[in-house]
């Protein structure tokens, strides 16, 4: 695995252009409820600061345009899909979001590139880990957020690279300082590919049960967008705009339809997080840190 050729390696700087019918979108399409009308209402409108990272996985809106989402990892995927003859099986393992100055809610213009930083060596049969960064400007070139993201990709494990850096949360074993429970609902998949996540096997049955899934499952990035709107209602409610960093973990399939739960506990630097799948206990995003100022 020759890592330095892909190091810096970029998926081309692309626009998105957005304005307050976006953002009420992608606050229904995360969850946001009756109540919650300064998500969708333009009066008095506020983002759900995971809006930043819509453009990580987009091809909806964004010059120039591409038919399907294309994320840096996707550089080495089809390095390793003509080298190898077959496409390699990926999934987005971790994302990590955070907020220099919010988002403005009724109209504006991001302009970001996401770029190759890093590849991690799993060890043998057990893959490759490509990191990304994906930093997001306003058009006056002002920076709003920073996306970093771990797509892990079963291939070419064991080539004597970096091992990937462990995470420093530590989920405790106490009551939670902070319970919020939601629905994801049977179309939320369906309202969050509108918001540019257009990956057919989300949507397709077929192609979902080809890939090995019982059905279309929900987008890694929808549930991250859960936990932020749910871990604001339960820590700073109101106050979106005070959320500087969430980052996580994608743990295990959810499928719409499901009862999920946000857990928090009280930590030095802010919050670390789980949300669970409520009926089997399983984590679907796991070692979440939310922090906030």
């Amino acid at each position: 695995m020759d890592v330095e050729k892909y190091i810096g390696a970029s998926a081309g700087l692309r626009k998105l252009e957005y304005n307050w019918r976006d953002i009420a979108l992608y606050a229904l399409a995360v969850g946001a409820r009756k109540e919650d009308l300064n998500y969708y209402y333009e009066k008095n409108m506020k983002v759900i600061p995971t809006y930043g990272a819509i453009p990580y996985w987009n091809a909806v809106n964004t010059t120039p345009q591409r038919p399907t989402p294309y994320p840096a990892s996707l550089i080495v995927i089809e390095a390793l899909q003509r080298e190898l003859g077959v496409s390699p099986g990926f999934l987005h393992m971790e994302h990590e979001l955070i907020m220099h100055k919010p988002i403005d809610p009724i109209k504006g213009s991001l302009v970001f590139e996401d770029r190759i930083t890093n590849i991690y060596d799993r060890g043998k049969d057990k893959g490759i880990i490509v990191k990304t960064q994906l930093p997001v400007y306003d058009e006056a070139g002002n920076l709003i957020c920073t996306n970093n993201s771990s797509t892990v990709i079963f291939a070419k494990g064991g080539f004597g690279g970096e091992k990937p850096p462990k995470s420093m949360v530590v989920i405790p074993e106490t009551e939670p300082d902070y319970v919020v429970s939601d629905h994801i609902s049977e179309i939320q998949n369906v309202l969050y590919r509108l918001t540019g996540d257009t990956n057919h096997i989300h949507v397709n049955p077929e192609l979902a049960q080809e890939a090995g899934f019982k059905a279309p499952f929900m987008q890694g990035l929808c549930s991250l967008g859960f936990a932020c709107r749910m871990g604001i209602e339960a820590i700073i409610p109101n106050e979106p705009e005070r959320m500087n960093r969430i980052s996580a973990q994608m743990r295990s399939i959810c499928y719409p339809g499901t009862k999920v739960q946000f857990a928090g506990w009280k930590a030095d630097n802010g919050v670390y997080f789980q949300l669970v799948n409520s009926d089997t206990g399983e984590a679907i995003l796991d070692k979440g840190i939310f922090e906030y100022g």
